[in-house]
């Protein structure tokens, strides 16, 4: 290598290291990109409070919905990489909506630095309780007998709840009109008000409503039966394995960051994590607790993408 440019890759470390070792020193800012009441968003505040305090600086929420996450997503991805800008990431910013838009306007795999998978949840197809069907065997029956009359919800276009629920409908056999929101809350809002017969939808978000019997759970995407749901199946139980996939909601920010400051917000992230109230307060959503490795979480980041995109591929899904 010539001499300046060695010198010159040495004072980019030296600076990287710098910067880490000052950080950090003002406020962090953290993307949700959905509108508050969502998963995503209900995650992130359970987590920030505890993040904040391992890393001794206010970790504020802002919430930037629009395109089914990808406008913030694009905002986290111009930011500058100074771990001061960070997103949530979810299946739906980083795999779903960039299988199934081809304009999307980042590479998911190769435009984000992955930090950390908080959490897994599983998903849910629920509905109003004046549907005519309160088990999934009702459920298909009734959508079977009425090809295009009932309308669901979902967090946005190309999203997960859309792309898992247009594999649903693909593998099934059935017809059910997309009614896209800027999030999860308020698809969930007009659902329960009666607006939208169903939804599909992340477990956290929706679990409140079923358990006030303002939602009625139908079927679930997770590896098994969920304790708070004993007797609603898993999509795998049905005979429809494929759209039976959990979600991930992790931190990331822009490519380029120091893995200096990478390994300080990860192990903020896991010390939070380490609070039972925090724990409990996540695991009472139906979600399940992960804390992996910034390699491990961009290994999921990359699985899930090549999934939805042989989805995509092999349903041959477009967008709405």
């Amino acid at each position: 290598m010539h001499r300046r440019t060695l010198f010159a890759v040495s004072l980019l470390i030296l600076a990287g290291t710098a910067a880490a070792q000052g950080y950090p020193n003002k406020v962090i800012k953290l993307q949700v990109p959905f509108a508050p009441g969502g998963t995503t968003d209900i995650i992130a505040r359970v987590i920030s409070e505890g993040l904040g305090k391992a890393l001794g600086q206010v970790v504020v929420i802002e919430n930037k919905a629009g395109g089914g996450g990808i406008i913030g997503a694009s905002e986290t991805a111009k930011a500058a990489p100074d771990g001061y800008s960070l997103g949530m990431a979810t299946v739906s910013t980083t795999a779903a909506n960039p299988a199934i838009n081809p304009r999307t306007p980042y590479n998911p795999l190769t435009d984000f630095t992955p930090i950390i998978n908080i959490a897994a949840t599983p998903n849910v197809i629920a509905v109003h309780p004046g549907f005519p069907a309160k088990d999934y065997k009702d459920f298909i029956a009734e959508l079977k007998r009425n090809p295009g009359k009932y309308s669901y919800s979902s967090s946005g276009t190309g999203g997960i709840g859309h792309l898992q629920m247009e594999l649903y409908k693909n593998l099934s056999g059935t017809f059910i009109t997309h009614i896209p929101y800027r999030g999860a809350g308020p698809a969930l809002n007009d659902t329960v008000a009666g607006q939208v017969p169903m939804t599909f939808d992340n477990m956290p978000s929706a679990m409140p409503f079923i358990q006030a019997n303002r939602l009625v759970a139908i079927v679930v995407a997770a590896p098994q039966r969920l304790s708070q749901l004993p007797n609603v199946p898993t999509f795998k139980e049905v005979g429809l394995e494929p759209v039976n996939r959990m979600a991930y909601y992790g931190i990331y920010g822009p490519k380029g960051m120091p893995r200096d400051i990478v390994d300080k917000i990860n192990a903020g992230v896991r010390k939070a994590l380490e609070d039972p109230l925090v724990k409990k307060r996540i695991e009472e959503t139906g979600s399940f607790i992960v804390g992996n490795t910034p390699e491990q979480f961009a290994a999921q980041i990359k699985a899930e993408f090549e999934v939805y995109k042989k989805v995509v591929e092999s349903a041959k899904l477009r967008l709405d």
